[in-house]
């Protein structure tokens, strides 16, 4: 008889929970028992492990094995225990001396050649044995500068299951020659990095790849526009732009993410966790330090935006842009019911999904740019009169996008098309990404400190029930809005993120608080209709 036992991870979402893998040997007809709620590529490593164990030059035990995973309760699915359950398993013959495994956390998938091959969730499965109090974790070498992420923790990275035995039995460790750079994972069929496909129509990127070639600049005009466009940055208020087709509407939004500041150090984390588990992390870069910019195709489905999928749920193109932006263009082209499901998460900030297998929660906190063409045709505007479109037709194309979805919007701005005189116009370039960058993130700076000691990071997270508690206008500042509220110009709802709004112009502008034009131009921004007030920040201060 012989008995092992080393450690693993469960991923529930973004959550990890430490699995106990205990491995009992007996006497008897040979077979493989492998308990504790796995799923069907779980089962599948009994036949993994075994021939990984055979050809790194063990032996497999002939007798009974069983392989318990503890707790039992928890579902447990994904190749990623194949390299605890081989180690349980040669400790349970005395390959390796069974003490030396207790205290050790074991993430990775084996070939049948024995090689340790990556696996989705490494830093989040990381994170949840530091916080268990596990010190030692063996992860695939090509994953462990993500492992390493995770302070108080030694990470071994191995090529093989041959390199392990040896570390832990203290033999010489042998050469493996590392695998193919950029091998795609079969895992990640459905979820592909730009330029490699994209099965479910969700595009995923980062602001890196906005910083070059991609500026404020370049945007001709739209002066409204680019304002609600740093207003949104500032603040984190939701966007909708509306225009006909080549006024500019997707350059501005993919200008968006790189005039937002780099994250901070646990919005990295976040981030990093829910790219990990989704496997989407770039090759060589572990660490996600920039806001991620998501753009599903109109044809996503629900699924596909807010998680799902058999199984244990897999996160959507909203988790995929938590601290970052979340793009929709032609958004009445997307299913009503998948734009439906965006209004839970725009207002708690997360995703609770339920399956048969277990309810898992992932982050959300994004900026939502919504962009639409104002009718079928895209020609229908107060300048325009190109449209031939009957009145029926535009009013079925404009309720694609229902009126509570809308009213969890902070910005809504007509894009207008550029005139011949705006095109021809030297030095009628607007202010560069990094002009707008830098009041950005002074604006940040001053909603941080004076969110300080609260849970939240930026105005448009704050409730309504605190602003206008503790952080409300200057004296008769919201009297128009006030009065829009009385006419059903604003619901209640639409009062509160008019305040919001106007804390961040006052940010943007150097106020301690917002005054009568800052509420003036929130207002104007809200509901599209003219003011009197300047749409430029700058104009304000």
């Amino acid at each position: 008889m012989g008995f092992a036992r080393t450690c693993s991870v469960a991923l529930v979402g973004v959550e990890g929970v430490v699995v106990e893998v205990q491995a009992d040997l007996e006497p008897g007809v040979a077979a493989f028992t492998l308990v504790g709620l796995p799923d069907k590529s779980l089962t599948e490593s009994k036949d993994r492990v075994r021939a990984a164990v055979l050809n790194s030059g063990g032996e497999w035990p002939q007798k009974k094995l069983t392989v318990g995973l503890s707790p039992a309760s928890v579902p447990k699915g994904g190749s990623g225990f194949d390299l605890a359950i081989a180690c349980a398993a040669l400790g349970a013959s005395e390959r390796i001396d069974p003490r030396v495994l207790s205290d050790i956390v074991m993430i990775g998938e084996l070939g049948l050649d024995g090689r340790v091959r990556p696996v989705r969730g490494v830093l989040p499965a990381v994170l949840a044995a530091a916080d268990a109090g596990y010190e030692q974790v063996v992860v695939p070498e090509c994953a462990a500068a993500e492992a390493s992420l995770v302070p108080g923790v030694s990470v071994l990275g191995v090529r093989s299951l041959r390199q392990l035995i040896a570390v832990l039995t203290d033999e010489p460790v042998p050469d493996e020659d590392p695998d193919e750079q950029g091998r795609p994972d079969p895992l990640l069929a459905g979820l592909r990095m730009p330029g490699t496909g994209a099965a479910t129509g969700i595009h995923s990127m980062g602001a890196a790849q906005h910083e070059h070639g991609h500026d404020l600049a370049d945007v001709v005009g739209q002066h409204s526009a680019r304002t609600a466009v740093e207003v949104a940055a500032a603040g984190g208020h939701h966007l909708f732009l509306e225009g006909p087709p080549g006024a500019g509407k997707t350059m501005l939004a993919e200008r968006l993410p790189a005039i937002l500041p780099r994250l901070s150090q646990g919005e990295s984390l976040e981030v990093t966790a829910v790219h990990s588990v989704a496997g989407l992390l770039p090759p060589g870069k572990p660490m996600v330090d920039v806001a991620p910019y998501c753009a599903p195709h109109h044809s996503a489905t629900m699924q596909a935006l807010v998680g799902g999928g058999q199984g244990i749920a897999r996160p959507g193109a909203v988790s995929l842009a938590h601290r970052g932006i979340l793009f929709l263009d032609e958004t009445p082209e997307f299913s009503s019911q998948a734009l439906d499901a965006l209004r839970q998460p725009l207002e708690s900030g997360h995703v609770v999904i339920a399956r048969s297998a277990g309810v898992v929660r992932f982050p959300a906190r994004f900026l939502m740019v919504l962009a639409a063409n104002p009718c079928p045709c895209g020609r229908f505007s107060q300048r325009d009169t190109l449209c031939e479109c009957p009145p029926s037709a535009i009013r079925r194309y404009q309720a694609r996008l229902s009126g509570p979805l809308l009213d969890r919007v902070d910005l809504r701005v007509e894009v207008d098309r550029v005139t011949r005189s705006e095109l021809t116009e030297r030095g009628a370039r607007g202010e560069s990404t990094e002009t707008v960058a830098d009041r950005v993130r002074a604006a940040r700076e001053r909603a941080a400190a004076r969110l300080t000691g609260t849970p939240w990071r930026t105005n448009s997270e704050v409730p309504g029930r605190e602003l206008r508690s503790q952080w409300y206008a200057s004296v008769g500042a919201m009297d128009e809005a006030e009065r829009s509220l009385e006419r059903g110009v604003l619901t209640a709802r639409g009062l509160d993120r008019v305040l919001r709004v106007a804390w961040t112009v006052a940010d943007l502008v150097g106020h301690d608080r917002p005054r009568a034009t800052d509420v003036a131009l929130a207002l104007q921004l809200r509901t599209g209709v003219p003011r009197g007030v300047p749409m430029a920040i700058g104009a304000l201060s």
